[in-house]
């Protein structure tokens, strides 16, 4: 059967997944595309629901046995053109999405180099910085007062990095306690050198605000701070920008 109506029980379900109130209150989020689908089911999380646009392509697609074999316990749901519509979040929708199981996200101490968010507010930003952390080895991500990470833009673009990253979010408080004795290294343009800077082996890097910077809870912990060098006059970088470049140069630092 084809649901063709926007007011469908299951469109609106799926709908209120673009939503922060949607997401806390199903416990899942939302997953576009056929390789952020099929990248989402190798890394293993829970897919509850796939939602497929009823055209000859998709349908095929229904049929294909690596989606079946992907699709696992998953229900699937097949969504004329307006009803898709309306679950995506997509300018030009490919006709796939996924409802996936909110990890947990209760902090815990890290086994390693890890990274502390402090209230980044831009889903792009923080999406940006979780792909880069994926791939930079920081896969611990504790957030606080940040924008929620799984919001489509922000998963959009972390390019899957949402699916390998272990992601905390809570209060400040609660984070730095599960921080303690964990070196932190927080981002300050007056700090010393990043070039030049010998972290400890294991440690945080902070990353604060885009316009204010880290909050003073974070800075009063810090161990230490460290500074990307520019020249005048520029006087700031992109928030995903600063951190990409301190998490390859301190996770790679000769020691």
């Amino acid at each position: 059967m084809v649901i063709v109506s926007k007011q469908n029980p299951v469109v609106k379900e799926l709908a209120s997944l673009k939503e922060k109130k949607g997401r806390r209150e199903r416990g899942t989020f939302l997953v576009e595309g056929d390789k952020m689908f099929f990248e989402c089911a190798e890394s293993g999380m829970q897919i509850v629901r796939v939602a497929l646009l009823a055209t000859e392509e998709r349908l095929a697609l229904a049929e294909a046995p690596s989606f079946r074999e992907r699709l696992g316990s998953a229900s699937l749901v097949l969504l004329g053109e307006d009803a898709f519509g309306a679950v995506s979040d997509e300018k030009t929708p490919q006709g796939i999405a996924a409802e996936v199981k909110l990890p947990s996200a209760v902090p815990q101490p890290p086994s390693g180099r890890c990274l502390l968010l402090d209230g980044v507010s831009d889903p792009a930003n923080v999406g940006a910085v979780i792909r880069t952390a994926a791939a930079a080895g920081y896969r611990e991500i504790y957030l606080a007062d940040c924008t929620d990470p799984y919001a489509p833009k922000s998963v959009r673009a972390s390019m899957s990095g949402v699916f390998y990253c272990k992601l905390m979010r809570g209060t400040r408080e609660e984070i730095l306690k599960v921080l303690g004795g964990v070196p932190l290294i927080a981002a300050d343009m007056d700090g010393e050198d990043v070039f030049t800077f010998v972290p400890p082996e294991k440690h945080c890097i902070c990353i604060g605000n885009e316009g204010s910077g880290l909050s003073d809870a974070v800075r009063g912990r810090a161990d230490f701070a460290v500074g990307i060098p520019m020249q005048d006059p520029v006087e700031s970088l992109n928030a995903a920008v600063s951190a990409g470049i301190m998490m390859y140069l301190l996770g790679h630092a000769k020691k």
